[in-house]
């Protein structure tokens, strides 16, 4: 279900414990090396000039051995900060130990590095990547190659570092496994949904109810559709859809199978709280609206619903921590999350780590942070990242689809964690499982969501 991402620190812990350590470190440079020189002549058949650009550590030791195997095979290398039209460049320059910015030379060469206009071999890492974050403060190299050791690490998962890292292979080098406080998400963890057995009736296999569609606004009352359709095709066995009494007839429009209920002006809690008496889970927040109505319910409901709710799209705007009864999963993207955090989107994308955890422990709940580099975050535990998801994603109404889904999940007795993931590896698959990738909308996903479970 899952697969380890290294840390710097847990790297380092990988290698102290290899026998011998540190006078084995010789042993393990030279396989490293020799893997970047096999992975270099894999990909690049064709190349005859090879530049390394090696730092004075471990990384520029694996890079020198990688020019030395080049050599023996007949290739031209070396190592050089002068770029003199070489086929393929090797950025042995720093290792997952770097973090911060570079200083100004080193900045200087690695934008030469990315000017060089070849492809661009990285050992370990792209250098001015931070292995455990992903964040690059400064100058960080473009890499088409990445050959990374003995397990991937944090910063070739998480963005930005995520966009720098171009194909990564990961290679061997003779260490054993260690505990990883991060993980990456594998298709595997759909084998923790349950599915409707025998003695199941409508209720148990997932009863959700989705809460939004603002009146006045049909795209509003498609948003909450969405979710809710969703949910029932990631196998809730009952959906209903809570709006206000003015988008009914939109939502009966675009809705077969959910029950509908609308309330009443002035009387959105009372008729939200008696639908939610038989749901396992809540959807809270799409079409929602966020006028102070809106903003009332969502703090309701959180403080007196003593179950879990999914919190998206309007129910987010606005929201403050409190004294909540429900089990919430928030589910913001890069710009709602920079509003619950009193920060700018930009932050956000530079530090996605740093803000995932940050929203879970202000509010004391999940956080999935959406994203190409999903990241669940939860008080207390290492993050969990889902990566499955191709970019054609990115159309407006999928987050709506997301919520859908986690509902159900939540709703057949996932904890909320779990179910996070779950549902970002659910979402993942079905939208790489439409056959046109181009022109991909929300519905399209919906549709292959059943072959997604499996």
């Amino acid at each position: 279900m899952f697969e380890a991402l290294y840390t710097a620190a847990e790297m380092r812990a990988a290698e102290e414990a290899y026998p011998g350590y540190p006078e084995t470190v010789p042993e393990l440079m030279e396989r490293a090396g020799a893997a970047v020189a096999a992975e270099l002549r894999r990909a690049y058949p064709d190349a005859r000039r090879v530049a390394a650009v090696c730092g004075d550590g471990s990384n520029g030791g694996d890079g020198r051995v990688a020019v030395r195997v080049l050599r023996e095979a007949g290739l031209g290398a070396e190592e050089t900060d002068v770029l003199d039209r070489p086929d393929v460049v090797i950025d042995a320059l720093f290792g997952t130990g770097f973090r911060g910015a570079p200083r100004e030379e080193a900045a200087a060469l690695i934008e030469r590095i990315n000017a060089s206009g070849v492809p661009v071999v990285a050992v370990d890492i792209p250098s001015g990547v931070d292995a455990s974050t992903g964040e690059t403060p400064g100058a960080a190299v473009r890499a088409d190659l990445t050959v990374t050791f003995h397990g991937p690490k944090v910063g070739l998962a998480v963005a930005p570092g995520r966009f720098l890292t171009g194909e990564v292979v990961v290679a061997g080098i003779g260490l054993a496994p260690v505990e990883t406080a991060a993980r990456r998400v594998t298709a595997e963890i759909l084998q923790l949904v349950p599915r409707r057995g025998a003695r199941d009736t409508k209720y148990t296999a997932g009863s959700v109810l989705v809460v939004g569609g603002s009146p006045g606004m049909t795209g509003a009352a498609a948003l909450a559709s969405l979710a809710a359709e969703a949910a029932l095709r990631a196998d809730a066995g009952y959906v209903a859809v809570a709006v206000p009494a003015a988008s009914l007839p939109s939502v009966e429009a675009l809705l077969l199978e959910p029950v509908k209920v609308g309330w009443p002006e002035g009387r959105a809690i009372e008729t939200v709280l008696a639908a939610a008496g038989r749901a396992g889970a809540v959807a809270l927040g799409p079409g929602l609206g966020r006028d102070e109505e809106a903003h009332g319910l969502v703090r309701a409901l959180l403080e007196r619903l003593e179950l879990p709710v999914v919190v998206d799209a309007d129910a987010l705007f606005g929201l403050e921590p409190g004294a909540w009864k429900a089990r919430a999963v928030l589910t913001p993207h890069a710009g709602e999350l920079a509003r619950l955090l009193g920060r700018e989107p930009g932050w956000v994308d530079a530090h996605r780590l740093e803000a995932a955890f940050a929203a879970a422990e202000r509010f004391g709940c999940v956080c999935l942070l959406k994203g190409a580099d999903t990241i669940v975050a939860a008080p207390g535990e290492g993050a969990l990242v889902c990566d499955l998801g191709p970019p054609s994603l990115a159309t407006a109404g999928s987050g709506d689809v997301l919520t859908g889904i986690l509902a159900a999940f939540l709703a057949k007795g996932l904890e909320p964690r779990l179910a996070a993931a779950a549902a970002a590896a659910a979402h993942g698959l079905a939208a790489s499982l439409v056959p046109h990738q181009a022109g991909l909308v929300a519905s399209d996903v919906i549709a292959h969501l059943p072959a997604a479970l499996g």
